[in-house]
């Protein structure tokens, strides 16, 4: 595999890193609630990209690229979950407080619903099942499944260093600002509704 074929797959990769979506809203949503809940978002959401990577190596991609029903399903649940965040971030808002405020359980409970935002997320099916193949080489020495998890781990690596510092420069923008941080929270969770309701009309529409 060469590395010309890894850098040009970054490159698009950090792109949509870069792009602000759920995961964006997700991350600045934990930053809110406290520095300490933005490590275990973060790992929650690569955990995410790399849960779905290992999925399309393992030949579920496939299935799903042959199969436009299960696309729409699983496009379906992603945009439920997306909801169902959404409203909670609304109803809910974050508000900046110490990174002592929150426990190990709610740490967990962040980096599982991290992993949920992320592997649902449609921009990350986008990612690996429409960008993703046009860098993988049948014809190269290492076989395409570990291709396909190397170039996903690339895309877990953008996306903890990009989340990361989203996460905590929210804290600190944010963190003296308490109405600042309540609009926000709440313009996050109104993107997550938003793109989950486009999402579930597309689907419908079908």
């Amino acid at each position: 595999m060469s590395l010309s074929a890894v850098a040009a797959f970054w490159a698009v990769s950090f792109l949509l890193v870069l792009t602000p979506g759920a995961d964006w809203a997700y991350v600045i949503s934990a930053g809110l609630r406290g520095r300490a809940l933005v490590l275990p978002a973060v790992a929650g959401l690569a955990c995410g990209a790399l849960l779905a990577t290992l999925a399309v190596a393992a030949g579920v991609g496939s299935l799903v690229a042959r199969s436009p029903v299960v696309l729409t399903v699983l496009t379906m649940a992603g945009a439920a979950y997306l909801l169902w965040l959404g409203i909670g971030m609304w109803r809910h808002p974050g508000v900046a407080s110490s990174a002592t405020d929150h426990g190990d359980e709610g740490a967990w409970r962040w980096m599982v619903k991290g992993a949920g935002t992320s592997g649902l997320n449609p921009k990350l099916m986008l990612l690996l099942l429409a960008l993703l193949p046009q860098f993988v080489r049948p014809s190269a020495s290492w076989p395409v499944g570990m291709q396909i998890v190397v170039l996903g781990a690339v895309h877990a690596a953008s996306c903890c260093v990009v989340y990361f510092g989203v996460g905590l420069a929210s804290q600190r923008v944010l963190g003296a600002r308490r109405s600042a941080a309540l609009v926000v929270s709440r313009l996050s969770g109104g993107l997550m509704v938003a793109i989950a309701v486009l999402l579930l009309a597309q689907g419908l529409l079908r």
